[in-house]
């Protein structure tokens, strides 16, 4: 059995990492696959991209080109819709590649025109990392269920037209999704219910098979070394956020986060407890957390996220609207426990009170709760790192979800 996957990124991105983890995760099961992206970032030679310079150039035009549309309605949120109208030369690089089944992941940024889809021919699964496959061209939606019907009045964009952008992307998914041998897999059973209640996919297969780690990179490691690592304090509480693009994305939380720190430090643990923020630098102007807060920059290397998970005494995820969230399962697998909102697939990574807090949606109050809640009982906490890692390893093993993806492969191609 041969696989092709297809991914904007090979390993930038939170959609891109599970992916390229996936991929990984298949080829050690014994299948044949191969990756081909736009943009190829490591060196896997199974990795399969187009490298020259005049390439990426062009590659890079695309991502600007490809926004354009989007650019003209009063939101412009370029980050949180894709037309994916530029055409393409994939089909023909598809087809010269020897595979017998088609695996697609997160496919924006000019990577895929939709009508290209049915040049293919072959039979698909389509993981979903975002909403985007379901809607007219945002990737969350937040509060909006128009895909349940048809796009329009989009408030992503801030249109007031039924026949806006939303509207002729949607319209262009229904010609191009039709008669597809398409199967869809989600990775959280919240998306999945989306899915489904999408017309684009109400007559689709949807599948849940969840994000895979490797149990092997991602595990506990001493707290104390990890701090005299990184150098940072041993007699702190510490709090850990990510915040890859989180301080200018609505969806990431990141004001319902300041609000909680806040109340925290009014509360008492302004001088207890530091912040950790990974994913971004110290920006030139302070963010008014309330705390001491330390920033461990881009992390890079899967080393340096394990250091930074055990290192912390709980990781925060605040987000608005998160599928299967990469940070919550890895810093899970390092005996760390979580506090996040009841939110998207968060339910099925956490467990409240036993692996971790789930907030109420969205409010910043409870989130300071939970967050100072796991933090001053030295004893639960600990037994929530321990059975957020058997969590782990019962639901999230990379070789677990492997067989389960091989098994759906076998499946459709019998």
């Amino acid at each position: 059995m041969k696989v092709l996957m297809l991914n904007t990124f090979d390993e930038w991105g939170g959609a891109a990492r599970a992916a390229f983890r996936l991929h990984r995760g298949i080829r050690e099961s014994g299948i044949d696959s191969r990756m081909m992206v736009q943009f190829k970032s490591g060196d896997a030679k199974d990795v399969v991209c187009n490298t020259h310079p005049l390439v990426k150039l062009t590659r890079q035009a695309k991502l600007v080109l490809d926004s354009m549309p989007v650019r003209l309605y009063p939101n412009r949120p370029i980050h949180n819709f894709s037309p994916a109208l530029l055409p393409q030369m994939l089909a023909g690089k598809v087809s010269a590649m020897d595979h017998d089944l088609l695996h697609l992941h997160w496919l924006a940024g000019g990577f895929l025109r939709l009508e290209t889809l049915k040049k293919f021919n072959k039979p698909l699964v389509w993981t979903l990392h975002d909403s985007w496959a379901f809607t007219g061209g945002c990737h969350v939606p937040f509060e909006c269920v128009s895909y349940r019907k048809q796009c329009g009045v989009c408030p992503v964009l801030g249109s007031s037209r039924e026949k806006d952008l939303s509207r002729w992307v949607w319209k262009r998914k229904e010609r191009s999704f039709r008669n597809l041998k398409l199967t869809i897999v989600t990775p959280s059973r919240w998306l999945s219910e989306c899915a489904k209640s999408s017309t684009l996919f109400r007559e689709v297969r949807v599948e849940v098979i969840p994000n895979g780690l490797d149990l092997a990179q991602f595990k506990p490691f001493d707290k104390r070394l990890a701090r005299e690592l990184l150098c940072l304090p041993q007699d702190k509480k510490l709090i850990l956020f990510g915040a890859f693009g989180g301080t200018g994305d609505r969806n990431k939380g990141f004001p319902l986060l300041l609000a909680a720190l806040q109340k925290m430090s009014a509360g008492g643990w302004k001088d207890a407890a530091e912040l950790m923020v990974f994913g971004a630098s110290e920006p030139a102007c302070a963010v008014p957390f309330g705390m001491k807060t330390r920033y461990l920059g881009r992390l890079r290397e899967d080393i340096s996220l394990v250091l930074a998970y055990a290192a912390a005494d709980i990781l925060v995820v605040p987000s608005m609207m998160e599928n299967l969230s990469n940070m919550v399962m890895e810093a899970m697998a390092c005996g760390t426990p979580c506090v996040a909102f009841n939110q998207g697939g968060m339910p099925d990574l956490i467990e409240h009170g036993r692996t971790g807090y789930l907030a109420r949606p969205f409010e910043s109050d409870d989130l300071a709760a939970g967050i100072g809640g796991v933090l001053e009982d030295d004893v639960a906490r600990r037994e929530m790192g321990q059975r957020s890692r058997r969590k782990v390893e019962e639901d999230f093993a990379l070789d677990k979800v492997a067989q389960r993806y091989a098994a759906l492969y076998r499946e459709i191609l019998k």
